[in-house]
């Protein structure tokens, strides 16, 4: 499944009313259907990775299932699948850091680092791989899915002093990237 930026301005605001199930089955299964694309291309972007976008997906949607009742009754069902997708992809990396620290320390191997693409998509995100998973959800919310520095704030638990710093020193980070790519990054 290939990431678009032209589907983003097309689709429905998916969760904005679910609909009469509101907390049923059939009403998750609605709100799935209608979302689960969206929730992988935000996973894909956060992840780098097609296996782990779909891995964190079904998780979201697994953790949404169970509490359906309570995330069917919010206000916009999608924004709270996403604030579980964000937290989820966190709280797997942080595990995986635990992980990869205890098999540095005994004497294990660290996965070889990615591969340098041409391709802009495949550069940026290599780009953003190398960002921690921390700011690369916040570049990732706030230009991707052009959320407001306070939103993000709020969904991250952070100040929005926080979001601007990391933002700020992330993109330089990307520019640097993908400058020395031959690629330029521009704000819009």
């Amino acid at each position: 499944m290939a990431v678009s930026t032209d589907a983003r301005a097309t689709e429905p605001d998916v969760g904005a009313d679910v609909g009469a199930d509101v907390g049923s089955e059939v009403g998750f299964e609605e709100f799935a259907r209608a979302a689960q694309q969206r929730l992988y291309r935000t996973a894909y972007l956060l992840c780098g990775d097609p296996e782990t976008a779909r891995d964190l997906t079904q998780t979201t949607l697994a953790k949404l299932y169970q509490h359906w009742r309570r995330a069917g009754a919010a206000d916009h069902p999608y924004a709270y699948a996403k604030t579980v997708l964000t937290r989820t992809f966190l709280s797997e990396r942080r595990r995986g850091l635990r992980d990869l620290l205890v098999l540095t320390r005994t004497g294990g191997t660290a996965p070889a680092p990615a591969a340098d693409h041409a391709d802009l998509r495949v550069t940026l995100l290599g780009a953003l791989a190398e960002l921690p998973p921390r700011a690369r959800a916040m570049v990732v919310l706030r230009y991707w899915e052009d959320q407001s520095v306070a939103s993000v704030a709020t969904l991250l638990r952070c100040s929005e002093a926080t979001v601007k710093s990391q933002c700020s020193r992330s993109l330089a980070r990307l520019r640097v990237r993908l400058a020395d790519a031959g690629l330029s990054l521009t704000e819009s």
